[in-house]
C-alpha cells in the first residue's frame, strides 16, 4: 500500500459563522486518484484550497510529506492546480502557455521547449504549439491549462470541476485521459467534483461530504454498492430507500414482507434504512413475485427502461430493466438477497433546498 503523502487532521473552517468544514479527518496516498465528491455548498472546495495553500484553516493541521504546511504559502507548496475557468493568458501562443511556470523559474529555453513538447504530446496536442488560445475547443483548452500545471512537476495536482464546462462527449473523453495521464505520470491527483459518474469512472478513492463532513470514503464500488447512509445511497445513483425493521441475522421486513439479506450485526427488530438500486430488481409475473405492483409509467433510457411501479401499500419502486412491460399491467418483484442493502437509520434528515443553497454560499466565499 502506498505511504501517504497529505494528512488533513481535524479541519475547520468558517465563513461568516457558518461552517464550511466541521473537522475533517483525512489522508491521501502518493499515486492516488482522490476525489471530493458531494453536492455545491458540501465543502469540496474549500478543502482543496486549504490543500493549495488558497485558503488557511480556522483549527487543525495540514500535513504534507510528513511536514506541517499550514503557514507555508501556495507557491511554495509542491502542488498545482486547475481550475474549471482554465485562464490561459490569451495573449500567448500555446507553447508559451505551457512554459510560463518553466518561464518564472528561468528555465533554459532548450530545456524549456524540450519539456514543452513532451507535455503536449502527453496530453495529446503535439503539433499545437503556436495556435492561439481563442482558436483552440473548450477540450484543448483545458488540456493546455493541464499541461501547463504538470510541467512544473508537482508531486500534486488539484482538479477543481475541471470538466464542467465541456460538453458531454467531451466530458466522457476527457475522463479517460484524465485517469491515463495520472497512471502515466504516478503522480496524485485531488479531484473535485459533483457529478457521481465522473467519481465512479476516474477515482481510486471517493470522498462523500455533504454539510461539511465526510460521509463515506472507499472505492467506487465500495461507495456504490455498500453506501454507509442515506445520503450516500440517494447521492450515487439511483436508490429505492424505505424504512424497515431488521427482524434478526440476514432477515428484514420492509414494504409489508420479510426479505433474506446478506447483513447481520443488528439489534434484534432495530429500526433501519433499506437500500435497493434500480437495477438489481426483477420484474416477474404477479404470481411469481414477493410483491405485487402497477406498471405506472415506462421511459425509454437508451441502453434500459426506467418503470416506476407502485405496490399495493402505495409505495413507488423504480426499476431499471431491458424487460418490456405495459402502463397498467400488474407484475410482481422479486428481490434477491444481495440486491437488499441495511443500513442504521440516519440521525439526521438529508439537508433542505434552503440550507443547501446557504452552504452554497459560504463556499462560493472561499
Amino acid at each position: 500500500m502506498a505511504e501517504r503523502l497529505i494528512e488533513l487532521k481535524h479541519i475547520r473552517k468558517s465563513f461568516d459563522g457558518e461552517a464550511a468544514l466541521d473537522g475533517i479527518d483525512l489522508y491521501i496516498r502518493k499515486r492516488e486518484f482522490l476525489t471530493l465528491l458531494g453536492p455545491s455548498g458540501c465543502g469540496k472546495t474549500t478543502m482543496l484550497r486549504i490543500i493549495a495553500g488558497f485558503e488557511s484553516a480556522d483549527e487543525g493541521d495540514v500535513i504534507f510529506d510528513g511536514k506541517r504546511i499550514n503557514d507555508v504559502p501556495a507557491y511554495k507548496r509542491n502542488v498545482n492546480t486547475v481550475f474549471q475557468r482554465y485562464s490561459l493568458f490569451p495573449h500567448m501562443n500555446v507553447a508559451d502557455n505551457v512554459a510560463f511556470g518553466l518561464s518564472i523559474k528561468k528555465v533554459d529555453k532548450k530545456e524549456r521547449a524540450a519539456r514543452v513538447s513532451k507535455m503536449l504530446e502527453l496530453v495529446g496536442l503535439a503539433g499545437f504549439e503556436k495556435r492561439w488560445p481563442d482558436s483552440l475547443s473548450g477540450g484543448q483548452q483545458q488540456r493546455v491549462a493541464i499541461a501547463r500545471a504538470l510541467i512544473n512537476e508537482p508531486e500534486v495536482l488539484l482538479l477543481d470541476e475541471p470538466l464542467a464546462a465541456l460538453d458531454l462527449k467531451m466530458r466522457k473523453e476527457m475522463q479517460l485521459e484524465l485517469k491515463k495521464m495520472q497512471q502515466q505520470l504516478g503522480i496524485t491527483f485531488i479531484f473535485v467534483t459533483h457529478d457521481q459518474e465522473e467519481a465512479l469512472t476516474m477515482s481510486d478513492t471517493i470522498v462523500v461530504m455533504s454539510r461539511g463532513q465526510i460521509q463515506q470514503i472507499g472505492t467506487p464500488i465500495d461507495i456504490y454498492n455498500e453506501p454507509a447512509n442515506a445520503f450516500v445511497a440517494d447521492f450515487i445513483g439511483e436508490s429505492n430507500l424505505i424504512d424497515g425493521v431488521m427482524n434478526a441475522d440476514y432477515r428484514c421486513t420492509f414494504a409489508g414482507h420479510t426479505f433474506e439479506c446478506l447483513d447481520k450485526g443488528f439489534a434484534k427488530n432495530e429500526q433501519v434504512e433499506v437500500v435497493v438500486r434500480p437495477e438489481d430488481i426483477d420484474i416477474v409475473p404477479e404470481e411469481k413475485g414477493m410483491l405485487s405492483c402497477m406498471v405506472e409509467s415506462i421511459v425509454f433510457m437508451g441502453v434500459h427502461y426506467e418503470i416506476m411501479l407502485r405496490g399495493e401499500d402505495g409505495m413507488e419502486w423504480m426499476v431499471h430493466t431491458t424487460d418490456p412491460v405495459s402502463v397498467g399491467e400488474r407484475v410482481g418483484i422479486y428481490l434477491e438477497p444481495d440486491a437488499i442493502h441495511v443500513m442504521k437509520s440516519s440521525d439526521e434528515p438529508l439537508a433542505s433546498e434552503q440550507e443547501a443553497e446557504e452552504w452554497a454560499e459560504a463556499e462560493e466565499q472561499a
